[in-house]
């Protein structure tokens, strides 16, 4: 099975709760914050620290998809 992840960067506000949850899916840019998607389809080993980032976001910025 393989995950999509969709990060909508337009919402962004920066407050790196999905680095926190799953740094190696996502980093934020050095200028803003604003958090940039690593891996657009990371394998099956990520899925619990993707889900966990994606229910952390304030914004709910993060979608994933199977």
């Amino acid at each position: 099975m393989t995950l999509k992840v969709i990060l909508e960067q337009d919402k962004c506000v920066a407050s790196g709760q999905c680095v926190t949850a799953a740094g190696s899916v996502f980093d934020q840019r050095d200028d803003d914050g604003i958090a940039v998607l690593l891996t657009e389809n990371p394998g099956p080993e990520h899925e619990a620290e993707i889900r966990q980032a994606a229910a952390v976001c304030p914004v709910l910025a993060i979608h994933i998809q199977n």
